[in-house]
């Protein structure tokens, strides 16, 4: 009879105790899970901008931005340069609200539409004389860290103007551009803020660059 009791006892012990695990996974798996922080290039244009009938530039194409596999995703990427500079890594928990190649051509049209008419390859308009047609490749686009201290915001774009009309696009010009900017902290918020820093500068360096290739003639 003991031994019966003693059994029945170590059941209900057992039963017991699975019931305070379950308790406690079901507990956990209630726990809210950590929010990722998601970062853009800001708002943009705030206020209405005073529209005129004729743009003072001719109208542009604008293609959608080409990349790389390690940048065609939200997660907002860092380099060590001072310990493996070809390894990108990811930021836990931290991304941006769309892809970068997005966010570059999201900015660099809301900018280039202060300016001129900026169409999509895709959208059909018919305009005067063959519109020029600019195609960008997002090839770096990452925190880079030169030392544990110093780090700042890398964007690596290439350009390419041409001109449509019938049959195959014309050849105008291609440029590679190169920017920096410091980041004043070492997390994903000071690498954001570099990198955004960074895009808006190569985004004027692109639009200086495009007007002097119409001025040339293009």
């Amino acid at each position: 009879m003991k031994s019966v009791a003693t059994n029945a006892y170590c059941a209900r012990a057992g039963a017991l105790i699975c019931l305070v695990a379950l308790g406690l996974t079901a507990c956990s798996s209630l726990k809210p899970q950590a929010r990722a922080t998601v970062y853009d290039f800001g708002p943009g244009p705030v206020a209405s901008l005073p529209t005129t009938r004729i743009a003072p530039l001719p109208t542009l194409v604008l293609a959608e931005v080409e990349t790389n596999a390690a940048l065609d995703s939200a997660a907002v990427l860092y380099r060590l340069a001072y310990s493996d500079a070809q390894q990108l890594r990811p930021y836990a928990q931290t991304r941006w609200s769309m892809a970068p190649a997005q966010l570059l051509r999201q900015r660099l049209r809301e900018h280039l539409s202060l300016r001129r008419a900026v169409l999509n390859a895709a959208q059909g308009v018919v305009t005067t004389k063959p519109a020029m047609i600019l195609h960008l490749e997002l090839d770096e686009f990452s925190h880079l860290f030169e030392t544990a201290e110093r780090s700042s915001g890398l964007v690596r774009v290439r350009a390419t103007l041409g001109q449509g009309g019938q049959g195959a696009e014309r050849l105008l010009a291609q440029r590679s551009f190169v920017v920096q900017r410091p980041a004043a902290s070492a997390d994903a918020a000071g690498g954001v803020r570099a990198l955004t820093e960074a895009t808006d500068a190569v985004i004027a360096e692109i639009e200086q660059w495009v007007v002097q290739v119409e001025g040339a003639g293009g």
